[in-house]
């Protein structure tokens, strides 16, 4: 994907046609209440709950790992931002908008907080972070390449607590998994 956008090939130029195809398909308000699920002041303290939940049930480790992966985020995407140099769908002229933060921030917090407190909430979590992709799309902060790329980015960071978890329930079970 990486390549296609620094080299502007098929897919990227495929990825610019479905993006301004999609661009302002749904009102303007709720494709930026969606997008807005991936900002800071929003994902943020969904993981910070789940974080102190988690440490008050004794998984500090699974805690741990789960902020490690956040704050690993801007450590990934911002050096990509700048190496790639993309504009936006909507503003030619600046630009760092590849890969998507919102999306990498929605992805790791929306998903670190569900396997801190339940795996059931993982499906609200895809859903979580699918809305917020797409809403970056629809209103026209990102491109849809922006997002795929985020989210290939950040799956292996999730890996860290669901290790965490795993591991750390087979401690607290004397061996066996609980």
């Amino acid at each position: 994907m990486t390549w296609q956008v620094l080299v502007h090939g098929p897919l990227a130029r495929l990825d610019e046609r479905v993006s301004r195809a999609a661009v302002d398909t749904v009102p303007r308000p709720l494709s930026e209440l969606a997008a807005d699920l991936g900002n800071m002041t929003v994902a943020l303290p969904v993981l910070a709950c789940a974080t102190a939940y988690a440490v008050w049930r004794g998984r500090r480790l699974a805690a741990l790992y789960a902020v490690l992966a956040m704050a690993a985020v801007p450590l990934l995407v911002i050096p990509l931002k700048e190496w790639t140099a993309r504009p936006g769908p909507l503003e030619p002229w600046a630009h760092g908008y590849y890969p998507s933060g919102h999306t990498a921030t929605a992805m790791v917090a929306y998903f670190g907080a569900a396997f801190l407190v339940s795996n059931r909430l993982l499906p609200v979590a895809a859903v979580l972070t699918a809305v917020t992709g797409t809403g970056l799309i629809l209103r026209g902060f990102h491109w849809p390449l922006d997002v795929l790329a985020s989210l290939a980015l950040c799956l292996p960071l999730l890996r860290w607590p669901v290790l965490a978890t795993r591991y750390g329930r087979r401690d607290r079970a004397g061996g066996a998994r609980g």
